[in-house]
């Protein structure tokens, strides 16, 4: 039986992307409140060993071989790169030739161990949620002892030595970081980070949406505040 989970292909800037899951639950080194999977009874930041995935491998490849795909983005239950054999499956998505994005939260992408790995992909996403490390502690409840000056100091850490797209994820929650000094603290960490690509998220999720989402309005405005940047 595979230990994999797959959506269906999509097309996105006219690539067909094949987008999959490699954690069996979710394990993440964050708790957040707003989570669409819920809470974090794993809350880890080292490598686990799940299964043996021989079987999901091979699943996998049958897809990549019988199907018209030109990425493949490993976006888990969680943080991806705790599973000890994300490298076999970076591997085989590389040698068919395809490109590889993962999605990370982006605490652990500084640690020399997980940078190794993230940098076989082609594009790596890094998220921001908040802006101080109250908030941090408060809505994402991360492992004892992380902190947001951390956090973004692991993702400037990377992406200055990436050599690939690295794209940062920032999503406007209502209270949190949609003031004007939170958007112009949210500048000067793009300005820190330097990546190529800034996707802007706003709450959606139903459950959470009248407590922390902000109005098209608002979402437009922060949107080309940082956008423009």
């Amino acid at each position: 039986m595979s230990n994999f989970s797959y959506k269906d292909i999509y097309i996105e800037d006219g690539k067909r992307v094949l987008e999959m899951n490699i954690l069996p639950e979710k394990y993440c080194n964050f708790d957040c409140i707003f989570c669409p999977i819920g809470r974090s009874h794993n809350k880890i930041d080292t490598q686990q060993t799940f299964s043996d995935i021989s079987e999901s491998l091979n699943e996998l490849e049958h897809k990549l071989m019988n199907n018209e795909v030109d990425l493949v983005f490993i976006n888990s239950k969680g943080e991806a790169l705790v599973n000890d054999k994300i490298e076999n499956v970076i591997n085989l998505v590389k040698s068919k030739g395809l490109a590889v994005r993962l999605l990370s939260n982006g605490y652990i992408l500084g640690r020399v161990e997980y940078m190794k790995i993230a940098n076989k992909c082609d594009e790596v996403i890094g998220e921001i949620k908040v802006i101080t490390d109250k908030d941090f502690q408060k809505i994402q409840r991360p492992i004892d002892g992380y902190s947001f000056h951390e956090h973004i100091s692991s993702m400037i850490s990377f992406n200055k030595q990436y050599k690939g797209k690295f794209i940062l994820e920032i999503t406007i929650l209502k209270g949190y970081n949609d003031s004007e000094e939170a958007v112009s603290k949210l500048r000067n960490i793009i300005d820190e980070l330097s990546p190529d690509k800034i996707i802007i998220e706003r709450m959606d999720d139903d459950r959470f949406k009248e407590k922390l989402g902000i109005s098209d309005e608002k979402f437009h405005a922060i949107s080309k505040a940082l956008l423009n940047k």
